[in-house]
């Protein structure tokens, strides 16, 4: 019992007596260091950072005595969940010389803090939901919760990871939690929120505390390296806020790495040394040598970068760190940069986002973006990383797909097809003598590398006559004649017209209209028209579904022949009669000739 109460003063365990013959004793190890983790966890609310309005409105909370029976509290990992857990528990037990009930003020140390924040308060519980998933652990907790708490004012159970609990738990714990003795809070914690049953999250008081901002960590990693009487360089810090990704556990870890790499000096080499980060000047100049399509020059880059310490993952990854900085100059002005880059990472972005165009910007984000899983995934990640580069530099030159689009519907470089005559014209075309040379049709956008153009092309062949469709109507009409039925019925009653000319659509699709209506449609009319066409959704109203406006036509002529005499007087004969759909009659011939049958009738009841 000695032995217990000497260990919980902090003291070390008595040396057991040397037997006779023994080896010689192992000199004792120096006592453990404290991670700075667990060193600077918060013992006060105002130590919080980051989380101003929860702090706010727990305060405004109690102070009104509005105390929720349970509280949520969600968000990333290392963002402050259960210390937050344990202040509240502390405030909700809270006793000093100038508190009588709950309150966030904890001025001094009451009787209850310490056991609390060390975890080891009788009635405080803390439970770990990944180790304690089934309905016995949250049977046993709810029986114990109908006992009066030892010492405390409540008796409050934590329960971390809550979302690892099962059904079963979660369904047994629902009548408990909806209804609690008024002596029991529930605390739950968890970076799943999506997790937890709507049941449970609509019984609790939920908080989302958020990612702590660079800047912020930068000043809180600073207090820190003082207190610990280190030198850091603000620059290193940064690397470490940015690293850390608001996690405050994660950007203390590393610190206490690197005041141990550098003796007491965190400086900026080291750091990126020690997390494998490239140097961001050198990033950007790996940037702008790939975005100008220098192949060979940006795989020497990255070679070096990898010899420097870099991993392959984390530069594709600092890529594109560094197009998302250039991207927000460039959108939203010089003010946007980072807070925490350096005024040379901030004049580079700068000037990047005066020379690049949003286009490739976006192209360059999106493909780092996946060659990032590809590296991270890949066997070898330096050779992955470098068939990014290579992908990325070769795609630099390439116009934007707006401008593509546009180049191959109207032809590049006078290569525009001429419009296909409206009849076929008897007389035979002359074919062309042997002297004669047929010029090859111009590529959409010309080539910026020699060694991508052969030396003697092949010549294309001359493109069909293109179909001409002159209307929407032509182009439903063109959809039944392939016999497209399921397109030609989507086209009838699913969409709205908003515009048309030859070329280009434009269309309102209706809520039943499948999601890629208009990349089948102009799949389908380019393989039959033999051009490309663009179909694009519009947000305007436009005209009445074509099928609608069809049958309200139908409708109008019955009623116009209607009232006819000579379909009344039918009418009378035959009263149950009724008029099904009205045909147009064939103009006759001009040689006297009987004109041939009327003109077939569409499925709705209108002519072609």
């Amino acid at each position: 019992m000695a032995d217990v109460e000497h260990r919980e003063k902090g003291g070390t365990r008595p040396a057991k007596p040397k037997a006779e013959g023994a080896a010689p004793a192992v000199s004792e190890a120096p006592e453990s260091h404290a991670a700075l983790a667990r060193k600077y966890r918060p013992k006060v609310f105002a130590e919080l950072i980051g989380q101003e309005a929860m702090v706010r409105t727990l305060r405004n909370a109690f102070a009104s005595g509005r105390i929720a029976q349970a509280y949520m509290l969600t968000g990333v990992r290392g963002v402050g969940k259960t210390t937050t857990a344990r202040l509240i528990a502390r405030a909700l037990n809270y006793e000093g010389s100038r508190a009588s009930g709950p309150t966030l003020d904890m001025t001094e140390e009451g009787p209850h803090c310490r056991a609390i924040l060390e975890s080891r308060h009788l009635d405080v519980v803390e439970m770990d939901a990944a180790s304690h998933t089934g309905i016995d652990d949250i049977r046993e907790l709810i029986d114990s919760a109908h006992y009066k708490p030892n010492t405390a004012r409540y008796k409050v159970y934590i329960i971390d990871e809550v979302h690892m609990l099962s059904k079963q738990a979660f369904n047994g714990l629902l009548k408990t939690l909806e209804e609690p003795p008024e002596h029991v809070k529930f605390i739950f914690a968890t970076t799943e929120a999506r997790k937890v049953p709507v049941t449970v999250l609509s019984r609790c008081q939920r908080f989302d505390l958020k990612r702590i901002e660079i800047g912020e960590l930068v000043e809180h990693l600073q207090r820190v390296t003082a207190q610990e009487s280190a030198t850091a360089e603000r620059p290193a810090l940064a690397l470490i806020a940015r690293a850390a990704e608001g996690s405050v556990r994660d950007a203390l870890s590393i610190l206490d790495r690197a005041i141990a790499f550098g003796a007491g000096k965190v400086e900026t080499d080291a750091v990126r040394g020690l997390l494998g980060l490239a140097d961001r000047t050198r990033i950007f100049d790996l940037l702008e040598t790939v975005l100008k399509g220098e192949a060979g020059a940006a795989l020497q880059q990255l070679a070096q970068l990898n010899r420097d310490g870099a991993e392959p993952g984390q530069i594709v990854a600092d890529l594109a760190d560094a197009v998302h900085a250039v991207t927000l100059v460039k959108a939203a002005g010089a003010a946007s940069a980072d807070p925490a880059a350096s005024e040379a990472e901030r004049a580079r972005a700068t000037d990047l986002a005066a020379r690049l165009p949003m286009s490739s910007l976006a192209r360059a984000w999106q493909m780092l973006l996946k060659g990032h899983d590809e590296v991270r995934a890949s066997p070898r990640p330096l050779a992955a990383a470098d068939m990014v580069l290579v992908r990325l530099a070769y795609a630099s030159d390439l116009p934007p797909p707006a401008e593509l689009a546009r180049r191959v519907h109207d032809g590049a470089g006078g290569s525009e097809r001429a419009p296909a005559p409206a009849a076929p014209s008897p007389k035979p075309a002359r074919k062309p003598a042997p002297t004669e040379a047929k010029a090859a049709p111009a590529r959409p956008f010309p080539l910026t590398r020699a060694d991508d153009q052969s030396e003697n092309p092949a010549p294309s062949p001359e493109p069909a006559p293109a179909l001409e469709l002159r209307s929407f109507d032509d182009v439903v009409a063109l959809a039944e004649t392939k016999r497209d039925l399921k397109l030609k019925h989507a086209l009838l009653e699913q969409v709205r017209l908003v515009h048309f000319k030859p070329g280009n659509i434009e269309l309102n699709p209706l809520p039943q209209a499948a999601k890629d209506l208009t990349q089948e449609l102009m799949r389908k009319l380019k393989a039959w028209t033999g051009r490309v066409w663009i179909v694009a959704v519009s947000d305007e109203p436009g005209a009445e579904p074509l099928g609608i406006q069809r049958r309200g036509h139908a409708a109008h002529e019955i009623e116009k022949i209607r009232d006819h005499p000579k379909v009344k007087e039918v009418l009378q004969h035959f009263p149950d009669a009724r008029i099904a759909a009205v045909r147009p009659t064939a103009e006759p011939e001009s040689d006297g000739e009987p004109a041939d049958d009327a003109d077939e009738l569409r499925e709705d009841g209108t002519s072609r």
